[in-house]
């Protein structure tokens, strides 16, 4: 008996590694070569990408007992009750030469800088999974966020945080890379898409700190404390972190996912002050506090990066986490009301003029 059982659990075993390996969503590994040149980063420890301050996923028998028990018994406003209004997108207004930002739910932006057209962390499929049939779902919206990619104009420029698969989505960039100009990821990330077709000269890998000039944009990788991984042996084999975009009248920061620490006021001193950041505030748990912020540690984290105006993302379109879908934006406004912090909730799909429309109140278009 025992004998049949190890057989089958091998057999298993094998099988799932060989579906990693084929599957293309799982997407590639970074070469020898580029393996070589991260060893010497300070950033990279014993073939792993690793935080600037130490962090382990390991989680204790309790804590996994109780996530089990949340997971079948947790919040019943986890989801939305119903279908979740989507603004129509104003292509016009987009096209415009105008500095813009348009949110559509999560983490994935469409930015307007010095009439660039980039797009930030562009998860627009219907799942954050490899598979269909296991994974967190995107909420019901209106509107079909990844047939939108259709209508959208050419892209200047795709920006990625880090390859989880609720940031870097497969179906997505199957859709995007042939009228996308440019990728700008952290390293390691450029195995993926040169898996999916995308033209490696058209893929420019960064580390922390990096920076380089876009048609007259500056863009930077900066650092946030998180990991990365899309299978089950490629765990920090890629690298993650935030974004610096620097126009001529917009400066522009976005974290990336992670939890909070003193890299943002480092951030702040050598980019700040930023006309608008956009803060990762969702997700989160006692029981992985490291990986991602509190509505409240989000609000300081715009203070220390010397934010004018901030939006809160990493909700809005799956439940990742055991708190209610609305708690992190309600949370947040609370929270900067009470430090005298802007904080703006455009609608999903709602295009907002960076020069004339951050100002506008507050809408609770999420209580519905």
């Amino acid at each position: 008996m025992i004998l049949y059982l190890a057989s089958f659990l091998m057999v298993v075993g094998v099988g799932v590694i060989l579906f990693i390996n084929i599957h293309p969503t799982f997407g590639g590994r970074p070469s020898k070569e580029q393996k070589k040149i991260y060893a010497n980063f300070a950033n990279y420890v014993d073939g792993k990408f690793v935080n600037q301050v130490p962090t382990k996923m390991n989680m204790s028998a309790s804590a996994i007992c109780s996530m089990i028990k949340d997971s079948i018994s947790g919040s019943q406003d986890r989801n939305p009750a119903g279908q979740i209004p989507v603004s129509v997108i104003d292509w016009q207004k987009i096209k415009s030469k105008e500095d813009s930002l348009t949110w559509f739910g999560h983490s994935a932006f469409l930015l307007s800088i010095d009439n660039k057209k980039l797009l930030v962390d562009p998860i627009l499929g219907p799942i954050a999974s490899p598979v269909s049939f296991v994974g967190s779902k995107r909420y019901p919206y209106s509107e079909d966020m990844l047939a939108m990619l259709d209508e959208m104009p050419p892209i200047d420029a795709v920006l990625i945080s880090h390859d989880h698969y609720d940031h870097l989505d497969y179906p997505s960039i199957l859709k995007l890379k042939n009228k996308v100009n440019h990728f700008f990821i952290p390293h390691g990330v450029g195995a993926h898409l040169i898996r999916w077709g995308v033209a490696k000269e058209k893929i420019t890998e960064l580390n922390w700190w990096d920076e380089t000039e876009f048609q007259g944009l500056t863009v930077a990788l900066t650092p946030s404390k998180h990991f990365s991984g899309r299978g089950i042996l490629d765990r920090d084999t890629t690298l993650w972190g935030g974004w610096v975009i620097l126009g001529k009248n917009t400066r522009l920061f976005t974290s990336g996912d992670g939890g909070y620490d003193e890299h943002f006021k480092k951030i702040g001193e050598k980019y700040g002050p930023f006309d608008i950041t956009l803060l990762e505030g969702c997700q989160y748990d006692q029981r992985w506090s490291w990986v991602h912020m509190t509505p409240e540690q989000a609000v300081q984290a715009h203070l220390d990066v010397n934010g004018r105006n901030m939006l809160l993302m990493h909700w809005g379109a799956f439940t990742l986490a055991y708190h209610g879908w609305k708690e992190p934006v309600e949370r947040a406004l609370k929270e900067a009301e009470k430090v005298a912090v802007y904080l703006i909730t455009p609608k999903i799909g709602e295009t907002v003029l960076v020069d004339s429309d951050l100002h506008i109140p507050p809408s609770s278009w999420w209580d519905f």
